[in-house]
């Protein structure tokens, strides 16, 4: 008879189990830990940017977001105890195992839409609300 010594409440086979890569985007519930005692789930939804370690004790994921224009990256460790589910959202097919080139595209992106937005001063002009003249997409001066 073998008996057998539970360590920890996480279900190890279920986690293992798992099947989701990088380009999924998955929403990982969190338990966080009030000031009075109590514990409340809070959700981290984002894109699968790599796993590692596969399904050893010590694996992790990474989750990027983009909350208010600011991209926000976690760590999750797979086995962690704080972890209360890992729901996966969509599926995606990608041809890396690591996506670490999301974070340059996103700044390449802010940065061309920044340069949409320039202000063009007009010559001459006596008045700030004559002054200040927006291009549009096409450059064309309103």
């Amino acid at each position: 008879m073998k008996t057998t010594i539970k360590l920890t409440p996480v279900d190890i086979g279920a986690r293992k189990e798992l099947d989701f890569s990088s380009g999924d985007v998955v929403r990982v519930w969190n338990k966080i830990k009030e000031s009075d005692g109590k514990t409340r789930l809070q959700a981290f939804e984002g894109m699968v940017l790599a796993r590692k370690h596969g399904t050893e004790i010590g694996a992790t994921f990474t989750v990027r977001k983009v909350a208010s224009g600011v991209g926000v990256e976690r760590v999750f460790p797979l086995y962690s105890v704080m972890i209360d589910k890992i729901e996966l959202v969509r599926r995606a097919r990608t041809r890396r195992s690591k996506l670490y080139y999301v974070r340059d595209k996103a700044l390449r992106d802010v940065r061309r839409k920044l340069k949409k937005d320039v202000r063009v001063v007009k010559k001459g002009s006596t008045t700030t609300s004559e002054a200040i003249v927006t291009e549009n997409e096409e450059g064309v001066i309103v």
